[in-house]
This record gives C-alpha cells, sequence and structure tokens, in this order.
C-alpha cells in the first residue's frame, strides 16, 4: 500500500499519475541543463502553460487551474522530484498570485492575476534586500506618496526569478510602515542585475533589482499602508514554505530514487552496495524521513483546505522538517555515490546543492524553529 493510498480521493491520485508522467518526459531530461546555463527557458515556461500547470494555485474565475491545496502540493512534490529550479519558479508565481488573490483589489485581482495565470506575465516576490533578509520589518526600501501616486527607492536582492520577471509584489516602507506595491519590469527608474555563480538554485534566475524614484500608481498599493508584512509578505511566505516543503519531498525523493539504482550497480569488496548494511542504514534513513515529511505536508494541505488557522504553524513544521531532510537525504546521496557523487555525470551533486537552498529560502531554519517554539510557549501560557 502507497502512502498516498490513505486520504488521497482518486481524482487526486490520478493527477499524481499524471503529474509524475509530465515530470519524467519534460523535466528530468533537461534539469540539469538548466543549472548549468543559469537560466529557465522560456520553453519549459510554455510546456507548463500548455498542460494547463502555470496558475496551478488561482481560481478558475481568473484563469487558473483551481488546484485544491492537496493536488497542489502533490503538484509540487512532483515538479520538484525533478528540478528544483521549475519548483521554485511555480512557487514564486503562486506567492505573488495567492498574496493579490487575498489581500488585493477586485480590481487589481482582475487585472492581474488572468494575465499571470495564462503565463502572460512572469511574477516575482521582491522582500529581501542586500542588507535585510529575515529582519524583514527592517527593510530600507521607501515609498512616498507623491500626487496620485507613490515614488520608490532602494534595492532589492536575492530576487527569485527577477532576471525575467514582468511584474512584482514589492515592499517597501510608507512613512516607516511596511507596505506592498505592485511594480511593473518597465516602470521608468527601474534596473535588474543577473545575480549568477549561486551555490543552488542556479536556474531559478536570481537578480538585484534597484529602484531609483520609481513612480507606480496610488491603485498598485496593495491592501492598504503598513499592510505589507504582517499581512501581504506572511500570505505569500505562508504560500512558499507550503511549495517548499512539498518540493523538499520531491528532492529527497529523487535522492533516493538516484541511490537505489546506484546501489544496485555498483560494486566495492566483492558486492554490491545495497549487501552493505551501513549503506542500508543510509537507504532507511531516506525511506522513513521521506514518509514523515510527506505526511507533515499533507497535514499542512489538509489544514489550508480547511482553512483552519492551525495551517500556519504545521505549514512552518512541514517546511522546517522537509527541507533539513531533503539536505539530509542528498548529503547522503554524494556519500552513496563516492567520487562519482562530486562530477556531473549524476545529479546527486545538484540535488545536495538545491537542498542547501531549501532550507534558507522563504524562512530559514532558524526562522521557522522560532515560529515553531513561540507557539508551543503560547499554547502553555494559554492552557495556564
Amino acid at each position: 500500500m502507497s502512502i498516498y493510498d490513505f486520504g488521497l480521493t482518486k481524482q487526486q491520485q490520478e493527477k499524481k499519475e499524471e503529474f509524475k508522467e509530465f515530470v519524467d518526459r519534460e523535466i528530468v531530461p533537461v534539469a540539469g541543463r538548466f543549472d548549468a546555463m543559469e537560466e529557465m527557458p522560456q520553453s519549459m515556461i510554455q510546456k507548463l502553460i500548455d498542460r494547463g500547470y502555470w496558475g496551478a494555485e488561482l481560481p478558475l474565475e481568473y484563469g487558473g487551474a483551481g488546484m485544491d491545496h492537496i493536488t497542489y502540493g502533490l503538484f509540487n512534490e512532483e515538479i520538484g522530484r525533478g528540478c528544483a529550479n521549475v519548483r521554485n519558479m511555480i512557487g514564486v508565481q503562486g506567492m505573488f498570485s495567492t498574496a493579490i488573490l487575498r489581500w488585493g483589489s477586485e480590481e487589481q485581482r482582475k487585472q492581474w492575476l488572468p494575465r499571470v495565470s495564462s503565463g502572460e506575465l512572469i511574477a516575482a516576490f521582491a522582500l529581501t534586500e542586500p542588507e535585510i533578509g529575515s529582519d524583514a520589518k527592517n527593510i530600507h526600501t521607501t515609498a512616498r506618496q507623491e500626487g496620485s501616486g507613490y515614488i520608490i527607492n532602494g534595492r532589492k536582492k536575492w530576487i527569485s526569478f527577477g532576471g525575467n520577471a514582468d511584474v512584482f509584489v514589492l515592499f517597501a516602507k510608507v512613512d516607516g510602515q511596511v507596505s506592498a506595491f505592485i511594480v511593473e519590469r518597465n516602470t521608468p527608474g527601474f534596473t535588474c542585475k543577473p545575480i549568477t555563480g549561486l551555490l543552488g538554485f542556479r536556474g531559478s534566475m536570481l537578480a538585484e533589482l534597484c529602484l531609483e524614484e520609481c513612480r507606480v500608481p496610488a491603485g498598485n498599493l496593495v491592501g492598504q499602508v503598513g499592510f505589507g508584512l504582517a499581512l501581504v509578505a506572511n500570505h505569500g511566505l505562508a504560500h512558499g514554505r507550503y511549495s517548499t516543503a512539498w518540493g523538499a519531498v520531491g528532492l529527497a525523493q529523487a535522492c533516493l530514487d538516484a541511490c537505489l539504482d546506484y546501489a544496485g550497480q555498483r560494486m566495492q569488496f566483492g558486492a554490491y552496495l545495497k549487501d552493505h548494511q551501513l549503506i542500508q542504514q543510509m537507504i532507511a534513513d531516506m525511506v522513513t524521513n521521506i514518509m514523515a515529511a510527506r505526511l507533515l505536508c499533507l497535514r499542512a494541505g489538509q489544514l489550508r483546505e480547511q482553512g483552519d488557522e492551525k495551517a500556519l504553524l504545521e505549514t512552518s513544521v512541514a517546511k522546517n522538517f522537509s527541507a533539513n531532510m531533503a539536505f539530509k537525504a542528498a548529503n547522503d546521496a554524494v556519500q552513496i555515490h563516492g567520487a562519482n557523487g562530486c562530477g556531473s555525470e549524476y545529479p546527486v551533486q545538484r540535488y545536495m546543492r538545491d537542498a542547501k537552498i531549501m532550507e534558507i529560502v522563504e524562512g530559514s531554519t532558524q526562522i521557522q524553529e522560532i515560529i515553531i517554539a513561540g507557539s508551543a510557549f503560547r499554547n502553555v501560557r494559554d492552557r495556564k
């Protein structure tokens, strides 16, 4: 019995098989190329659009695929098994889209979401700055109201798909209050510099953004002044953590698959690697941890589907465990492959580099631990 036999509808099981077939055919053969070229070609995006997977998280009324949270999670797992960069791209589109869907005006939803879900626009989420990462409340980028719009000045860095995005949810302080704005790439005063030579996520086209006297209409303010961090950013980040958690499960599954194949073919000391007990121990750890992470992701997805407030905490738990688990699986996969694991002929070295990034993006391991521990202490206090 598969772990997926528990709690999934027949439609969800069928969609998972569909996603797997697509990934094996269209993504796995080219994932290494995206890493080596440090880009995401439009042809890959077009394949996702053609299959109706672009805008997967958006309702049908805005041109999306209308996936429920569990199906969307299964989608991210399979994509993550094939390529961490493609999964990251899907997650980032969802961070933009769900933030606008939840906190944008009806006019903003109608103006931007159908264009993103159709693939007309590539979107990105611009929060991090050169000097500010996790400490988002202290961003330096500013926006001042002037006439019928806002003038934005500042820099953003480490922005996934900043190199090819057409539109951003971008965060700036208005009179000291973090606020969110929709900023188009073609806005005068907006420039972009690619970031290359990264440890992992090399195909995610990260960039540094510079805004010098960029004017955006007042209608591009998302929600109200001061909504930026607690509402808009946190909503987008929660989506990103959910996508990353599932993607980490997929990456770990790819590590396991690679190790099972390699250990069944490679001989040392007169026996296949699979017959050595220390190798079996590493494989057993991978299997156990992947199953545990998958269940945490399923639990988070069920709560998100129900609109349960506990979903935020459970998503952080799933992201924290899954990302850490994926890096351990990737590290062990390189070890099992030995010297071959350090070369480009086998994908496990790419898995390890990408897995490390998963421990950092959308809130590092330490940030997730602060969130989880804080919740535990609040529960104790509330019981008294």
